[in-house]
């Protein structure tokens, strides 16, 4: 299986090499390299937009569960951490 895994993962590199050998030294390529770049420009900015929007609503979620929590009584339990700095007890995590 080892094999296998440095056979598929030195395909890949030579695929990735040769695309990129193409789209930088290349003039047909650069051309290629300038039309897509203002659509992966888009790109990024919407998945910007997409995590700031999770983040919101992660942090609604936040608050919500926590109104409820000190609703039921429940406030003294303490809220999993997440790497993005948030407490988030509503994940169903202790």
């Amino acid at each position: 299986m080892n094999n296998s895994r440095e056979m598929a993962a030195t395909i890949v590199g030579a695929i990735v090499g040769g695309v990129a050998g193409y789209l930088f030294f290349t003039e047909r390529g650069r051309r290629v390299r300038r039309q897509i770049e203002p659509a992966l420009e888009d790109f990024s900015r919407e998945l910007l937009k997409l995590r700031n929007t999770v983040q919101e609503a992660t942090g609604v979620a936040e608050e919500s569960w926590k109104l409820l929590n000190d609703t039921f009584g429940e406030a003294g339990t303490s809220p999993t951490r997440y790497p993005g700095g948030r407490t988030a007890s509503f994940w169903g995590h202790p």
